[in-house]
């Protein structure tokens, strides 16, 4: 496995992560691929990035089986063409990423002399359809200065910390809390090697990848201004407010 320094050429790639099945929807459907105003949940989260000039490459990771829909179905359905491999996941969201990881690293190393070096690599819940350039600038541009860094924003309410038994046990300061969404951008090279010393290690209570930066290396996370309105598709009622949104921009859009 090559040093960090020796790493060549920059690209910017984003992972999208479609393998969940979203139990809390109560439909057989995956929540991904349900209908938002015409077109699927995914497709949104997807065209986000297409439309996006800091990315150049997107990889989606989704279930063995789902993998001929999304090509056919939402790929080029869309014409989503910087998507450039749909690639099946793992049995767990971070199984998953280091799937995609390794699928962008060999994007990257295709025609190079020796492994690509520089760059910034994108990770991004597919079932957040509403994430939008001005994030994913502001993500990117943190993580060009800091190596790391998430989008989340701070938390609204009171947080209690509890007990085994469900009493309450502490209060955390509420300034200091933040709830974390994605994007999450890091340095192509810090994020891979953090990765393959996780599962070298064979470690598995991970949530999310930042939590892995901060664990296998010494590099301080960012945490990068979000949007309200980038929420995480989870419940039906998640998906009506997301609809809500939508409508809100489209008639902002046009005038009305």
């Amino acid at each position: 496995m090559p040093a960090m320094s020796e790493w060549k050429k920059e690209r910017n790639i984003a992972i999208v992560l479609s393998a969940g099945r979203g139990s809390r929807m109560h439909t057989q459907t995956p929540k991904q691929y349900l209908d938002l105003c015409g077109r699927p949940v995914i497709a949104w989260s997807l065209g986000a990035f297409e439309a996006f000039e800091g990315v150049d490459d997107v990889i989606l990771v989704t279930s063995s089986e789902d993998i001929e829909y999304c090509r056919s179905e939402i790929v080029e359905a869309y014409g989503l063409s910087k998507v450039r491999r749909v690639i099946p996941g793992g049995a767990e969201r971070y199984l998953s990423v280091w799937e995609g990881l390794k699928e962008a690293k060999r994007i990257r190393d295709q025609g190079q002399e020796g492994p690509a070096e520089g760059g910034y690599l994108f990770v991004h819940d597919g079932a957040r359809p509403l994430v939008d350039s001005a994030i994913l600038e502001r993500t990117l541009a943190d993580a060009g200065k800091y190596r790391a860094c998430v989008a989340a924003m701070p938390v609204k309410d009171t947080i209690k910390a509890s007990d085994e038994e469900g009493f309450a046990a502490q209060t955390p300061d509420r300034r200091l809390l933040w709830q974390i969404q994605t994007p999450q951008v890091f340095s192509f090279a810090l994020v891979y090697e953090a990765y393959r010393k996780l599962i070298e290690e064979g470690i598995t209570q991970v949530t999310d990848d930042a939590m892995v930066v901060e664990r296998e290396t010494e590099v301080r996370v960012k945490l990068t201004e979000g949007s309200w309105k980038n929420l995480k598709i989870t419940t039906p009622e998640d998906l009506e407010i997301a609809r809500l949104f939508l409508r809100q921009d489209y008639n902002s859009s046009a005038g009305r």
